[in-house]
């Protein structure tokens, strides 16, 4: 005859295993993940419009077109780092791709490549080298 701590283990199990099963179950977008929103094409080009007349980079009114969930953005920028801006806020907006025809001045890419020959442009400073601060954080 079974003990009523086997029974009890045996329930236990049982009731774990649904559990696990019903969790499994679930839609990924309630484990944490972001769950992916389709848009048509349109939806997406006005989206990605949206987002670089919200940023910075909306003074260098970069033309935006969307085909298949693939997002080409063309124009020209005076700063470097507009180009990488212009790929994440695209793909932020829900692009599939992004195929990025940017134009970097070439002034701009003088001084970039006069940067990275200066090695870093700020010097490092450890916090114990500087005087402590003020009061509690």
């Amino acid at each position: 005859m079974p003990r009523a701590g086997d029974l009890v283990a045996v329930l236990l199990l049982m009731l774990s295993v649904l559990g696990a099963e019903a969790w499994l179950a679930r839609p990924a977008a309630g484990r944490g993940e972001r769950e992916r929103v389709t848009l048509s094409d349109a939806e997406l080009e006005k989206a990605i419009r949206e987002r670089f007349a919200r940023s910075k980079i909306g003074v260098n009114r970069f033309t935006v077109r969307v085909q298949g969930g693939v997002a080409t953005i063309e124009g020209r920028t005076e700063v470097v780092q507009h180009k990488g801006v212009a790929t994440r806020l695209a793909k932020a907006a829900g692009a599939r791709r992004v195929v990025n025809r940017i134009e970097i001045a070439e002034e701009a890419r003088r001084k970039a490549s006069g940067n990275l020959a200066q090695g870093r442009r700020r010097a490092q400073i450890k916090r114990s080298e500087t005087a402590p601060r003020s009061g509690p954080r």
